[in-house]
């Protein structure tokens, strides 16, 4: 018998508001709190005080946290220096976020790939020469301190990293060789770069992702948008079903995480969410 995956939300898709956003997620049947956003500060600057606070306030409403997704390693160039301001301000927050994961009982801490480079690989004199060499140097001590604190780190394909694909995430992982770092699959942003959801991502990574994004969007690459719209209505309603249907056949045991980023508009992203939900409950209910 196929279990149904675990299904969540980064929470301030529905607002910083933290409380105001468990409370809807109990509203709705949402069960896996990803914290991103809470209240003014993003989760790596929440101090011991504010972590306290959010552990009773989930604990409460018997709801479990998925993943502690502060934007870890992004927007700095890759070829940063370890021992640079910028690049050691990167490692504190994330040794935070690792205390914060182990306080909130989680085992998964998301994060980017550097500042994307345009071309990774092929000829001079457009390629980043030596980028891919540099990356790989780059997360030998985040995985090392991950490996220590017996934390998996979730990479995430994100438009504005260097792994924007599932294609990239597993050559990262194959060359890395950890059991410390994982994927965190966002197939919509990876239509960004083109990439074929299912089956041709999916199968790709299919025994490597630990954690999940789903939304919706309408990408138009020669004039280089990218607009959010609800579930259901955009470039990703053909891949939802074969997705689904694939990782419970898999067995997939991690989360699923609604992210809300659509507003209508002259709405808010709360509305953008409830306009979202039916879609993304009535797809993980089947």
């Amino acid at each position: 018998m196929q279990n149904n995956p675990k299904i969540g939300i980064i929470t301030d898709g529905i607002s910083r508001n933290f409380e105001y956003a468990l409370n809807t997620m109990v509203e709705t049947g949402l069960e896996y709190v990803e914290l991103q956003y809470l209240w003014e500060k993003q989760v790596g600057g929440l101090n011991d005080a504010d972590v306290k606070l959010v552990k009773s306030l989930i604990e409460a409403r018997n709801l479990k946290v998925s993943c502690i997704s502060h934007h870890n390693l992004a927007g700095i160039p890759v070829d940063t220096v370890v021992d640079t301001p910028a690049y050691r301000d990167q490692i504190h927050t994330l040794q935070r976020c690792i205390d914060i994961a182990q306080t909130l009982g989680t085992n998964l801490v998301r994060i980017f790939s550097f500042q994307k480079e345009m071309v990774l690989f092929g000829a001079e004199p457009i390629v980043a020469e030596g980028a891919w060499a540099t990356l790989l140097n780059r997360l030998e001590e985040p995985l090392q301190i991950a490996e220590a604190a017996n934390i998996t780190l979730v990479i995430e394909t994100a438009i504005s990293s260097n792994i924007t694909s599932a294609l990239l995430a597993r050559k990262l992982i194959d060359e890395l060789s950890t059991n410390h770092l994982k994927v965190l699959w966002d197939p919509c942003s990876s239509l960004y770069c083109t990439e074929v959801s299912y089956p041709d991502g999916y199968e790709i990574i299919r025994d490597h992702i630990a954690h999940i994004h789903l939304k919706d969007g309408i990408v138009n690459l020669p004039a280089a948008t990218f607009d959010f719209c609800a579930m259901g209505q955009g470039q990703m309603q053909s891949y939802y079903t074969d997705i689904v249907n694939a990782l419970k056949r898999d067995g997939y045991q991690g989360t699923i995480s609604l992210e809300s980023v659509y507003t209508p508009e002259n709405g808010t992203r709360e509305d953008g969410f409830r306009e979202s939900l039916p879609v993304f409950m009535e797809l993980l209910a089947n």
